[in-house]
């Protein structure tokens, strides 16, 4: 069976059974916005080889400490503050809180090697910002559009996680920063339970809630799509079932 080199799940062998495996660690991410003259820009951080998603261009993000949870306020809200706080952490932006629309929620199967069940934020900035980097953890930086942003990947020339790729895909759909805060705000935000399975050819196959194979854990159902087909020769996204078309100005 062949693996893409960004398919960060593991053995998948018993997935649908361990429903009792430990719970995925708690984090935070955000999509910081930007808007340019051919449209809107994503801030992407490269990770360190050494550490988790090592390699890979993600947004600013990672898991929720306990000092996030000020006032014992809920989940929600110190994933919010977590985001926050990893932006300047991680890129020296400080962005206000308050402004951050939560749109998505993944968590991983019980196969994943080190598992985050991760709040995604969306928000932006007008401002030129310098961006800080430790040079340790974070070695680059880039402001992109999700375009090339996936057209990067598909050409082998940057690194992205599923739910990473999944974003970039929701957001190359916009036109506008504001076409995409506006949209997104007005959603509920969508829950991605992932189960990874196999299809007829081998293939590694990321199914979702919609997806006529979800329940069952049958890549291989025909109906309604929402799956992520994670070839070695690159990813292929479905979803006849969920609309990610956004919405015009």
């Amino acid at each position: 069976m062949s693996k893409h080199k960004n398919d960060i799940y593991g053995d998948i062998k018993g997935d649908r059974q361990k429903v009792d495996s430990s719970p995925a660690i708690p984090a935070a991410t955000v999509l910081l916005l930007k808007q340019q003259n051919a449209g809107l820009e994503v801030l992407m951080l490269h990770k360190s080889s050494k550490i988790a998603f090592g390699g890979m261009w993600v947004f600013p993000g990672g898991k929720i400490d306990a000092g996030d949870y000020e006032d014992g306020i809920d989940d929600n809200s110190a994933a919010r503050n977590a985001a926050a706080r990893e932006t300047t952490e991680e890129a020296g932006i400080v962005i206000p809180k308050e402004n951050f629309v939560w749109f998505a929620h993944w968590t991983p199967p019980p196969s994943t090697a080190k598992r985050f069940a991760t709040w995604f934020f969306v928000t932006s900035t007008k401002e030129d910002h310098d961006i800080n980097i430790d040079g340790f953890e974070i070695q680059n930086h880039q402001w992109i559009s999700p375009h090339a942003a996936l057209d990067q990947h598909a050409a082998g020339d940057i690194d992205l996680a599923p739910p990473t790729w999944v974003s970039l895909y929701h957001l190359s759909k916009f036109h506008s920063v504001h076409q995409a805060i506006s949209t997104l705000s007005d959603l509920t935000p969508r829950y991605y339970q992932t189960h990874v399975v196999q299809d007829k050819d081998g293939n590694r196959v990321a199914l979702w809630d919609g997806d006529a194979g979800y329940s069952d854990w049958n890549a291989d159902r025909s109906g309604l799509t929402h799956r992520l087909t994670m070839r070695k020769g690159g990813f292929e996204f479905e979803h006849s079932a969920i609309d990610y078309s956004g919405s015009s100005d």
